[in-house]
């Protein structure tokens, strides 16, 4: 009886072995990219992963006396202060959603931590790296400084790389103070 269990077993076996499909052949994948993609004054943008280091929701703020109307005030978040600024407004636009779709992307370099609130985020975005291109006409004037480049995602849809660290490094947006 258990030669005969063993037999059909090891007949299945075998016979699994045999009709198992193999393993995909290896190829070569093209490099990919990934960053936070977000909504600004009306265009999809992405921001490089190494750039925002959280994404949350619009939190509550206590406005602040004497800086520039594009800053929403400072948040307690964890017990850190966080200031919020408001991107479109620094742009010179405004807001197109509602507060319940903006979204903060958090910048933390090591002399900055800053809310930074955008109409909408996407998540993260992902790019085949030989996608990059440069950003043809169309772009707001006031953000050409700020992009660096554009990926296509797989529908074709251009994705502007806008630099946080370069909004960082703005003499007007780390002086928010009204003179």
């Amino acid at each position: 009886m258990s030669d005969s269990a063993f037999h059909v077993l090891a007949n299945l076996a075998q016979r699994s072995r045999t009709s198992a499909a193999g393993l995909p052949a290896r190829q070569d994948a093209a490099p990919r990219w990934s960053g936070i993609g977000f909504a600004l004054l009306g265009q999809k943008f992405v921001a490089p992963m190494s750039h925002v280091s959280e994404l949350m929701e619009l939190p509550s703020a206590t406005r602040l006396p004497g800086v520039q109307p594009w800053v929403i005030g400072l948040s307690n978040v964890r017990g850190r202060l966080l200031p919020l600024f408001d991107l479109a407004l620094f742009f010179g636009g405004n807001m197109t959603s509602p507060k319940k779709h903006q979204r903060v992307l958090v910048l933390e370099t090591d002399s900055l931590y800053s809310g930074i609130v955008v109409d909408r985020a996407f998540g993260m975005q992902h790019f085949t790296s030989d996608s990059y291109t440069q950003v043809d006409d169309g772009m707001p004037e006031s953000l050409e400084g700020f992009v660096e480049g554009a990926y296509n995602d797989m529908h074709g849809e251009k994705w502007p790389v806008f630099s946080m660290a370069r909004l960082a490094g703005d003499n007007r947006f780390t002086n928010a103070a009204l003179v």
